[in-house]
């Protein structure tokens, strides 16, 4: 059986690959700038000129850093609500649902707008949904990577 520090790890992992690559994807097809959406997060540190669609260490480390951040945080809500032991498909991709949605709804409708993530800066509503639609598969894939206890 695992505990919660490891499990979120484990998930955490897998989400922050997973959907800072959809991010990055999706930032690319719609304007040509893989790092765009992920500079934008860095506003919470640099105001509003954190729009810049190039690689630079003033805004891209700070946004990739907060992107990562959050989703470890949501990693860690996530497997909060899951049993220690291997979960079903079922429950483990409801459970992703669910905290994706509670992501979206604290990132855009409670914290202050310094405080969102700044994808919309750089992302159309349709690439947005990707981004959460991604995160809640990937938190689910990370409680279903846990090695079973049967040996």
């Amino acid at each position: 059986m695992g505990n919660w520090t490891d499990d979120t790890m484990l998930t955490a992992a897998v989400a922050t690959a997973a959907t800072t690559s959809a991010i990055a994807l999706l930032g690319h097809l719609e304007n040509g700038s893989a790092v765009a959406p992920l500079n934008a997060a860095s506003h919470m540190v640099w105001g509003e000129e954190a729009t810049t669609e190039e690689v630079d260490a003033r805004h891209t480390l700070p946004g990739v850093a907060i992107t990562v951040a959050g989703v470890a945080s949501w990693a860690g809500v996530h497997e909060l609500m899951m049993p220690r032991e291997r979960p079903s498909v079922p429950r483990a991709l409801l459970t992703g649902a669910a905290t994706a949605v509670a992501a979206y709804v604290t990132d855009y409708h409670v914290v202050p707008k310094r405080f969102t993530p700044g994808f919309e800066k750089q992302l159309s509503r349709k690439a947005m949904f990707g981004g959460y639609a991604t995160l809640a598969i990937a938190l689910a894939m990370g409680s279903l990577c846990r090695e079973s206890d049967q040996a």
